[in-house]
């Protein structure tokens, strides 16, 4: 039987359905917004794999093309792989779902939304993070707490939820929040430079309407819900911890104690790790994975004690210390520009290319066709980690560091107006020990400036951390990787001097108050300048000039009706210049022409071209044409490239021409005055008018007789 329950949110209506489609899923609901509609399912394996130790989640969000009534693209003309955005919008579900799943629970979860109506005007990806937490609250998948997410913009300083997408274009700032009903789990945005005040004041506003959602998703599973799974109690290990403990617990407090380098400590690690598993060989054999999950435990306590009741890190920072900073530009001499940028042991090569119109990236989704004048791909090669792995394509964790830096830096580029370039960055991970994504929004911000691209600002970025036990919270400075990874908070922010550009935050446990994240904001500034101060050092403002091997280039307007002439049919027109010149030509349909060149030389000989077609005959004018053909009545001359006139015989000299090839042969060069025009466009030309008159000489007088 079908059951609905509809919700009122920002003005607009989230209806949620289930018990008519996809009944044989664990968890099945039907969301939408206007005439978006988005199918969440949830579906669970009935035992987890044996010896399973950690939570196998699957989120996929898919966005179908019929849903906008589009054929897809290409060859196959059906859905393939993911785009960048069905993978960011798959990542913005799954942060958040992650960590409300209960401890122990180990069978696999798979959550598919599809995207089968959009209305063109709203993203999907927020009520399928919605449609996905509902799915959970009613089937028997262990799932207590909903969460729910919205967007959240500022246009004309009015705060809107759930913005459309030409608001979201015009707003201050695009920022999502996932969250329950008393606390924020993910947040994930870009803005034009906000403070820290402005972006609580965002976060606050879009949590009562979380709040709002979660209490609806809570009646919702009341009136609807399945009992839920019972999860099988952990296997009794005390007696195996006890002896672990015993052995290694003094050797992994003096390791953690230490200031050491990540080798250095993976070294250690590993010694330690060695040293258990010989001794309790014999005992318990074949226990090797559960022994490292006891001392991974074993680890996660003593660091996080250290930094709660010692205040000691482990690396000996202090909580607010950032790690020391070296920056290089213009460190690859054929590139249009370069960074190096290196944080402790987190290190980006980083590198922009200056491309033309013809570059931009493509954009085919839900909306119309875009296209993409600023891109930024990021890669983590496994040698940045000293690992052995394969090299496919990159991953979703990849797509999604890449999309943070992108956005950090994209607001402050120049406009398309002033600085008519396509701008790839790519940034290449050489070492990484904590966050290599504000490393590359870093070293990209060099190498934009090296580039000689006119950022309005230099923009830094900052990863924070948190470890919280009950009332003691530590806010942590620039994490280190085993900070990330044994803390409860991966909380980066990138901005400028002047504000926040760009903000992610994902939360381990189960939601942080607003005031830790305040403090952690005003931590995050104070890092953020330190990291501009030392960055400044190296580059503070861009180069006045492009590279050299850099494409320059030239603009110039056509008539829009002389468009088609400058194209040529079938493009043979343009296409001659091109090869002509060896310059890059791109013309929009408002007659702006712009032409790539490294030479200038090049550049002139297209401009000159262009100009000689779309050049309109003036009477009067004196022009330099070629003969291009000859007839017995005359001559045709060219005097601007695809125009020719008629230069007849009585007009080529002063004196009789009996025979036109007498004087003019075809391909001579021939000055020519344009004398007028008839009613059907054709030139009459006139070369006779421009030589020098001959003097009549004088009459004999008759002699005297």
């Amino acid at each position: 039987m079908s059951h609905t329950k509809s919700i009122e949110i920002g003005g607009k209506k989230i209806t949620l359905e289930t018990g008519r489609l996809a009944k044989q899923a664990h968890g099945a609901v039907l969301i939408s917004l206007d005439d978006s509609f988005v199918l969440c399912t949830v579906t669970a394996s009935d035992e987890a794999k044996p010896g399973q130790d950690f939570f196998p989640l699957t989120v996929d969000y898919r966005e179908k093309t019929a849903s906008v009534g589009k054929i897809p693209g290409g060859f196959f003309k059906r859905e393939a792989r993911p785009t960048e955005k069905e993978i960011l919008s798959s990542r913005l579900i799954d942060r958040p779902i992650r960590p409300m799943f209960p401890e122990g629970f180990f069978n696999e979860v798979q959550i598919l939304c599809s995207v089968y109506s959009s209305d063109r005007e709203n993203d999907p990806d927020v009520i399928a993070a919605i449609g996905a937490s509902a799915c959970l609250m009613i089937s028997d998948v262990p799932f207590e707490d909903p969460i729910s997410e919205v967007r959240v913009t500022r246009l004309n300083g009015e705060l809107i939820v759930n913005p459309t997408y030409d608001q979201v274009e015009k707003g201050d700032y695009d920022i999502t929040i996932a969250g329950t009903t008393d606390s924020i789990m993910m947040v994930e945005g870009e803005a034009r430079e906000i403070s820290e005040a402005e972006f609580l004041e965002a976060i606050k506003f879009g949590h009562k309407f979380i709040a709002e959602i979660c209490e609806f998703q809570k009646e919702f599973a009341k009136e609807i819900g399945k009992k839920k799974r019972e999860i099988k109690p952990a296997e009794d290990n005390s007696e195996l911890m006890n002896d672990v403990r015993s052995i290694c617990e003094a050797d992994i407090k003096s390791v953690t104690g230490t200031i050491l380098s990540k080798e250095d400590r993976s070294d250690k690690n590993k010694e330690i790790f060695d040293k258990v598993i010989t001794a309790l060989a014999e005992k318990y054999p074949e226990q090797e994975k559960k022994i490292g999950n006891i001392i991974h435990d074993i680890q996660y306590d003593v660091m996080r004690d250290m930094v709660l009741n010692e205040g000691k890190r482990l690396d000996g920072r202090g909580m607010k210390d950032i790690r020391m900073i070296t920056s290089e530009v213009a460190v690859l001499p054929r590139t249009h520009g370069s960074a190096l940028f290196t944080r402790g042991q987190t290190q980006s090569l980083t590198t922009v290319t200056l491309g033309t119109k013809r570059d931009e990236q493509m954009i085919e989704g839900l909306k119309e066709l875009t296209t993409k004048r600023f891109i930024l791909h990021y890669n983590f090669p496994p040698f940045s980690t000293g690992e052995v792995g394969g090299r496919p394509g990159p991953g979703r964790r990849e797509i999604g560091h890449g999309n943070l830096a992108e956005r950090s830096l994209k607001n402050l580029l120049p406009s398309e107006e002033d600085f008519p370039y396509t701008i790839r960055i790519l940034s290449d991970i050489l070492e990484s020990n904590g966050s290599s994504s504000m490393a590359t929004v870093c070293a990209g911000s060099l190498a934009l400036m090296d580039a000689g691209v006119k950022l309005k600002k230099p923009i830094a970025g900052i990863a924070m951390g948190l470890i919280k036990e009950k009332d003691s919270v530590a806010i942590l400075s620039d994490i280190l990787g085993d900070e990330d990874h044994f803390g409860d908070m991966d909380f980066k922010v990138a901005g400028t001097a002047d504000g926040i550009t760009a903000i992610q935050m994902d939360i381990k446990i189960r939601g942080i108050s607003f005031d830790i994240m305040e403090k952690a904001l005003a931590q995050a500034r104070e890092g953020r300048l330190h990291i501009l101060g030392e960055m400044s050092k190296t580059l503070n403002t861009p180069r006045e000039s492009i590279s050299k091997y850099a494409p320059h280039l030239y603009s110039m307007s056509v008539p829009k009706e002389m468009i088609g002439a400058v194209i040529g049919p079938g493009g043979k027109t343009i296409r001659h210049i091109i090869a002509e010149s060896g310059a890059e030509i791109n013309i929009d349909d408002e007659g702006v022409v712009t032409i790539a060149a490294i030479d200038k030389d090049q550049a002139a000989i297209a401009r000159k071209m262009i100009e000689g077609l779309t050049e309109v005959p003036e009477i009067g004018k004196i022009y330099e044409g070629k003969i291009k053909g000859i007839k017995d009545f005359g001559a045709f001359v060219e005097i601007i490239p695809g125009k020719e006139g008629l230069l007849h015989i009585s007009e080529i000299d002063n004196k009789r021409v009996m025979k036109v090839e007498d004087v003019l042969k075809v391909g001579q060069i021939v000055q020519v005055k344009l004398m007028g025009i008839d009613d059907s466009g054709k030139l009459k030309l006139s070369r006779k008018i421009l030589l020098p008159k001959e003097t009549a000489k004088p009459k004999e007088q008759p002699k005297e007789q």
